[in-house]
This record gives C-alpha cells, structure tokens and sequence, in this order.
C-alpha cells in the first residue's frame, strides 16, 4: 500500500479541516517514515525477495517496532497524545491517533503474512493483496481517488498557483505508484532506503500545497469561513 495511506491522510481533512495536511500526511505515513531509520540502524531488516517471479520485490524480515501491531499501537497513541498537549483539541488528536492506526490496518490488507503481531511472538498477519497485482491496484486508485474527493470537498484553492501546488502532488504520487507497481525490482536495498528517506519530502509537499488553501465552505457558515491550520 502506497497512494493508499496518502487517501486516507486527505480523507481526514475532511473529518477535521483545521489540520494541515502535512499533518496527516506524516501520521498516515509515520511507520514508514520511522522504518528507514530503523534498517539504517541495525533495529529492523529488509532484504529483496529471493523469488525473481514473486510480484513482491521486497522480503520484510524483521519490523517489529516500526510495523508490528503493538508498537503502532503505541506510536498511536504517543501521536495523538502528543498533539492534544501541544494543541488542546482532542477531536483532531483522536483523529491524529486514528491515521497512524489506518496505517498498519491498509498494509494488513496488501502484505503477505509478515507484519508482526507483538515483538515478543512469532505470529504475523497479512491478507496478500499484493499477490493480485491488478485488484489491489484497482483498490488502491479507488482509496485514492476518495481521498482526493474528500479533501477538495474540505478546501479550496486560495489562488491558481496554490491548487497547482496540490495537483502536481497528486500526479506525482500516482506517477510514483505506477512506477512502484509496473517498474523493475530494485537492484538492492539501498535504493528502497534513499526513497523511503525522501517521503519526508512530501510531508513538506503536502504542508506548503495546503498552507495556500482556503477551508471550504461550513455547514455553520453560509460563507467562506477560514479556519486557521494547526
């Protein structure tokens, strides 16, 4: 699940419009943010799949603290929490608390059986949607397409260049997903380290494409009411 994670980040402006979207983004995102520091570190381990014929370029060996059930339980919680100190709202906290959860719940649906349950078991989970190519595929753009929908319907473009500044966003994520799906495996680990290091960088993308945007009208407000982002 890629373009996945990022639907359901748009998806929650719709629910708390004051968010930014950098926000979102990097809660939805958060476990695979913290992974690649983690396999940098010696913590977690990746290697590519020994399978030349899987559709799964990738074996994750070892990723407990980044991708097991109840450590995101806890980065959830830690999350949610963290921002109902910083900001005192806890409708946006919970909705912040809830993002990272959708996280481990999307990739639950894709993964083959490797997703840990504990760090302290053996037993990991997983649907394997990625074994079905197309359908997932299919999923996911559906996922997305919701979630830019959702988010439009939340704001608006404060000027051209703003509502440019998310588009080409948008067309970069799917562009990078084709790529992801339909491209060659990669040659080694350290590529799939450097990229997933970059998403950082989208968290940006995301928070200076939504700082130009005016929230949508209110069903409290007859007119265009401007909620500051937190």
């Amino acid at each position: 699940m890629f373009i996945g994670h990022f639907a359901a980040a748009m998806a929650g402006k719709k629910i708390d419009n004051r968010l930014s979207l950098g926000i979102t983004f990097m809660a939805a995102q958060w476990l695979d943010l913290l992974w690649p520091i983690l396999l940098l570190t010696g913590i977690e381990k990746v290697e590519l799949n020994s399978n030349p014929s899987s559709p799964i370029p990738l074996s994750f060996t070892h990723y407990p603290v980044s991708h097991g059930l109840l450590t995101v339980l806890a980065w959830s919680f830690l999350f949610g929490l963290s921002y109902f100190i910083a900001k005192k709202n806890l409708r946006a906290a919970l909705l912040i608390a809830v993002l990272v959860l959708s996280h481990w719940v999307l990739d639950w649906l894709v993964h083959d059986p490797d997703l840990p349950i504990t760090p302290f078991t053996s037993g990991k989970v997983g649907l394997g949607l990625w074994n079905y190519k197309y359908l997932e595929l299919a999923i996911e753009l559906l996922f997305f397409g919701a979630g830019i929908y959702l988010y439009v319907q939340s704001a608006r473009a404060s000027n051209k260049k703003a509502g440019i500044g998310f588009w080409a966003l948008i067309i970069f994520l799917l562009i990078t997903h084709i790529l992801n799906v339909f491209g060659p495996p990669p040659p080694s680990v350290t590529p799939v380290v450097i990229v997933a290091f970059l998403q950082w960088l989208l968290v940006f993308w995301a928070w200076r494409a939504d700082r130009s945007t005016d929230v949508a009208l209110t069903p409290e407000s007859s007119g265009v009411q401007q909620i500051p982002k937190k």
